[in-house]
C-alpha cells in the first residue's frame, strides 16, 4: 500500500503546486506486538507538527485530554532532568513557547509548533505517544517526499478497515463491546450485541462501568477511549460483506 501511494505522490508532484510535502506511514509501535492497525497521511510542508498530533487524536487516540510527544527513534542524546510537573505547570498556564523550550533543553522531544518540512527528513522514523500512563505508542515512518504542496494540512490517504473481531462467546456475530474487567482465566471479554446483554446480567461491573466500544484504533479498551472524530464510517465494528 506505501509503496503504491508513492507511486501516486510522484504523479501527482508532476502537476501540484510547488511546495514540499510528507508521506506518512502510521502504526502501532512494534515494541506492542505486530499490530494491524495503520494510517497513510499526506502532510504539507507548512503544517506543524501539533496539527499532526491533533489529527492523530483524532483519528484514533483523545480519551481524556492527555499529554503526548515526538520523538526521533534513536538513541537519546545527553541532557538535563526533565521535570514533568513543571512541564505540566506550563501548559496549565497557557505558556507555550517556555514548555517548548524546556523540552528542548532537556530532551529530543520535537516540538509541535515546528513546521513538518523543518521537522521530517527522508526515511525518519518517530517515536509518538499518548498519554504517558496508559501509553499509546505509534511509529511514524516518513514514507516519501514530495515536491510538491499537499492540497490540506493533512489528507487521509489510506487506513485499515475494521478487523474482524468476533463474540468471543458465539463466535458468529462482529464483536461490539469489551468486558473491561473479564478476560482473564479463559473468560470471554469480547461480545456482540445479544451476548453482551446476557453478559450484562452476570457482570455488574460490565453494567456499570467497565463495557466500552469495539472500535478500529490501537487505543481501542484503554482509559476511556470511545472512537474518533474523523473517518467515522472506518471506525466501527467489522462488517461481514454479507451485510
Amino acid at each position: 500500500m506505501t509503496r503504491h501511494l508513492n507511486t501516486h505522490l510522484a504523479e501527482k508532484e508532476k502537476i501540484g503546486k510547488p511546495g514540499i510535502s510528507f508521506h506518512l506511514k502510521v502504526e502501532q509501535s512494534p515494541r506492542w506486538g505486530v499490530a494491524p492497525w495503520f494510517l497513510n497521511l499526506w502532510v504539507d510542508g507548512e503544517t506543524q507538527m501539533g496539527d499532526i498530533d491533533e489529527f492523530l487524536r483524532e483519528i484514533w487516540l483523545e480519551c481524556c485530554g492527555h499529554m503526548s510527544s515526538f520523538r526521533p527513534v534513536g538513541p537519546r542524546p545527553p541532557g538535563g532532568m526533565f521535570d514533568f510537573f513543571e512541564a505540566e505547570k506550563l501548559l496549565e498556564q497557557g505558556k507555550t513557547e517556555e514548555y517548548e523550550q524546556l523540552m528542548e533543553a532537556t530532551s529530543d522531544e520535537i516540538p509541535k509548533s515546528r513546521a513538518a518540512k523543518a521537522a521530517l527528513k527522508p526515511d525518519m522514523k518517530i517515536e509518538y505517544q499518548y498519554d504517558f500512563g496508559s501509553t499509546t505508542e505509534l511509529l511514524i515512518t516518513i514514507a516519501g517526499v514530495f515536491s510538491c504542496a499537499a492540497p490540506n494540512e493533512i489528507v487521509l490517504l489510506s487506513r485499515n478497515e475494521p478487523l474482524a473481531i468476533m463474540c468471543e462467546v458465539c463466535n458468529a456475530e462482529s464483536a461490539r463491546t469489551i468486558c473491561m474487567v473479564c478476560g482473564s482465566d479463559g473468560e470471554p471479554s469480547l461480545f456482540c450485541k445479544s451476548c453482551g446483554q446476557k453478559h450484562k446480567k452476570t457482570c455488574e461491573d460490565y453494567a456499570d462501568y467497565a463495557q466500552m466500544p469495539v472500535v478500529n484504533s490501537p487505543r481501542m479498551g484503554v482509559c476511556a477511549y470511545e472512537g474518533g472524530y474523523i473517518d467515522k464510517g472506518r471506525d466501527g465494528i467489522f462488517k461481514p460483506k454479507s451485510e
